[in-house]
């Protein structure tokens, strides 16, 4: 029985012949999802604006009524509400800020909640409400500080892990191809408008590692074939390298995607940011390793004779003999 094999053997596909194309056009929509985020906003949520997000959907009805709920709420008191659809037309988000002096009574923002749920059930009796989250302003800064630290903290590792393990203009490439996978995928949600919360700071961290782990194994495979063919040129070396690890980037990413795609028909609303995010990440997370963090050590100047080992004297008796024996042949 043949064992199936995604990538064929010998294969050798060049890659790197369409890397200045390729390097354009992710440079402008690197550009272009940092001017959506500017122009449009993240979808921020309760974790980062602090507040109170209450989560309804109407069971038996096939829209929520948003116009008349946002009327209705409104009435109450404590300031116009937020109200948006998320996952199907029938379920919504109400979003409000804590009344004054919350941080101190937290009794003050349950009774809002209280009030809010009543009003919610009395004009609708297929109102369910799925979930109250509260988090105060104070919090919500600092976890928008931890966060940002977070996911700066984490580049800036990996960038020196791999800089102390290859050379610097690997560490370099590889921060631009992690910056390339956090932009793009937080244009995306400025795109979409879905919301932006701490589970979607999880996701990036997680596609950090994810890219990482793709753009090391790249770079393995790089560093073997600098010190195996120090005369090949070095776009040919790169096609090379990325050709070989091609199988095992084909069967890690489907294998990922399979259940990353069920997760996004089959499971919660709930996670469906931190799935959406996971997924959009494994395409650019892959692209970036082949096109963005490879094809910059052309423009950076690798040389084959930094990964050479120092020759013992011993050494380079035995290659000059060698040498002069093939040269009299």
């Amino acid at each position: 029985m043949k064992l199936l094999k995604l990538v064929p053997d010998n294969t050798n596909i060049r890659f790197l012949r369409w890397r200045l194309p390729f390097y354009i056009v992710s440079t402008l929509l690197i550009i272009a999802s940092w001017g959506l985020v500017v122009t449009k906003g993240l979808n921020l949520g309760v974790d980062f604006i602090g507040g109170q997000m209450i989560r309804v959907t109407y069971t038996q009805s096939p829209a929520a009524p948003v116009a008349e709920l946002r009327e209705s709420v409104g009435k109450l008191g404590y300031g116009e509400p937020i109200i948006q659809q998320f996952g199907k037309p029938n379920e919504v988000s109400i979003r409000m800020k804590l009344p004054e002096g919350s941080d101190e009574n937290t009794a003050l923002a349950d009774e809002m909640a209280r009030k809010i749920t009543a009003t919610v059930k009395a004009a609708h009796s297929d109102a369910r409400i799925d979930g109250v989250d509260s988090v105060s302003g104070k919090v919500s800064e600092e976890l928008g500080k931890q966060g940002g630290l977070a996911l700066l903290a984490a580049m800036a590792a990996i960038s020196i892990y791999i800089w102390v393990r290859f050379e610097w203009q690997f560490g370099v490439g590889a921060l631009y191809a992690l910056v390339h996978d956090v932009s793009l995928t937080m244009g995306m949600f400025a795109l979409t408008q879905m919301e932006f919360d701490l589970n979607i700071v999880a996701a990036l961290l997680t596609l950090i590692g994810y890219s990482l782990n793709d753009t090391i194994v790249i770079y393995d495979r790089i560093r073997e074939n600098l010190k195996k063919f120090r005369r090949m040129p070095m776009p040919e070396l790169l096609d090379l390298s990325v050709n070989e690890t091609l199988s095992r980037t084909m069967v890690t990413s489907l294998s990922v995607l399979i259940t990353l795609f069920a997760l996004l028909l089959l499971g919660p609303d709930v996670i469906f940011g931190f799935t959406a995010a996971i997924t959009l990440g494994i395409f650019v997370g892959t692209y970036s390793s082949v096109y963005m963090a490879a094809p910059i050590l052309i423009w950076l100047k690798v040389k084959p004779d930094s990964f050479v080992p120092t020759e013992t004297a011993l050494e380079r008796q035995e290659r000059l003999a060698r040498e002069g024996g093939a040269s009299k042949a």
